[in-house]
């Protein structure tokens, strides 16, 4: 039987493949990983860059944490470190959250991805370093949201998102600027500076405990140098950076919750919930950005 001659009008033409809307977050803290999950729920894909060695103290809720382990998992939602483009295409189709190191965000010309805003959540509390051109961050982006002190939307970012605890926390500030940095930590149940745990000296963080651990006041909870750092009061370990990493004087490195309940260490902050809400908001705002995001 003679072989069957193929009709090429018949035949597929394979479509261009389709971009990733993708939103890039700058950091992967703890307050980002509240913006982070805000956006993965809803169904808003996200990159997260970070350093090789992060300095999250809270870093159970903070999806940087994957640059230690290769996979952290925070309420449920899997960040992984992907460490090229391949690695990130496949992390999101997964429905997974890829973390990689990329200062100057150069996975933004990926030509599998279409990037639609960046989201610079590192919480410098100082004016963002411009881009290798020399240019403000924000001339490569359609929509370049900050959070917090050092952002003057209009000049450094196109929106600012409030970050002080108050009447306007998580509020999407469109002409100006936040609050002034306070230098003070925000209450949790009375306590202000006091539950911040601060390296008595430069040298080597050397843990004692583990968080989410119940401590008394006046334990050891880590060293630095030999100068060990105590509880200031009964509570849980809310936070304690990495073992082993070079830490200096006066810097944070932990933070005691005087609430007595440890699933406080390992669950978002009602703060950083509301500013991934500002943030979500921001980008909502902009139709031609809306229009992309779930595409």
């Amino acid at each position: 039987m003679p072989k069957k001659m193929s009709n090429s009008k018949n035949t597929p033409i394979p479509l261009k493949e389709k971009r990733i809307p993708v939103v890039i977050l700058r950091g992967g803290g703890d307050l980002a990983s509240g913006v982070a999950a805000r956006l993965h729920r809803v169904g808003i894909k996200i990159i997260i860059t970070e350093l090789a060695q992060p300095l999250a103290v809270r870093r159970l809720v903070s999806f940087c944490e994957a640059m230690y382990r290769h996979e952290i998992v925070v309420e449920g939602i899997t960040a992984k470190v992907a460490p090229d483009t391949n690695s990130v295409v496949r992390t999101l189709a997964a429905h997974q959250i890829p973390v990689l190191v990329d200062a100057e965000m150069e996975i933004r010309n990926a030509p599998q991805l279409d990037v639609c805003a960046l989201i610079d959540a590192r919480m410098m509390k100082r004016p963002p370093e411009l881009a290798p051109s020399g240019v403000p961050w924000k001339e490569y982006f359609s929509l370049m949201i900050g959070l917090g002190p050092g952002f003057f939307a209009g000049e450094n970012c196109h929106v600012v998102i409030e970050t002080n605890r108050g009447h306007y926390l998580g509020r999407a500030i469109w002409d100006g600027e936040p609050q002034a940095d306070t230098g003070i930590p925000g209450a949790v149940a009375s306590q202000r500076a006091e539950r911040v745990l601060r390296s008595p000296a430069d040298g080597i963080l050397a843990n004692y405990s583990e968080i989410g651990e119940r401590v008394v006041v006046g334990q050891a909870l880590a060293s630095v140098d030999g100068q060990p750092i105590v509880a200031p009061f009964d509570g849980i370990l809310r936070g304690l950076l990495h073992q082993g990493l070079e830490v200096r004087q006066g810097m944070k490195v932990g933070d005691v919750d005087p609430r007595d309940d440890p699933k406080n260490a390992f669950t978002i902050s009602e703060k950083a919930l509301a500013i991934g809400g500002g943030v979500l908001e921001a980008l909502l705002t902009r139709p031609e950005i809306r229009a992309k995001l779930w595409n």
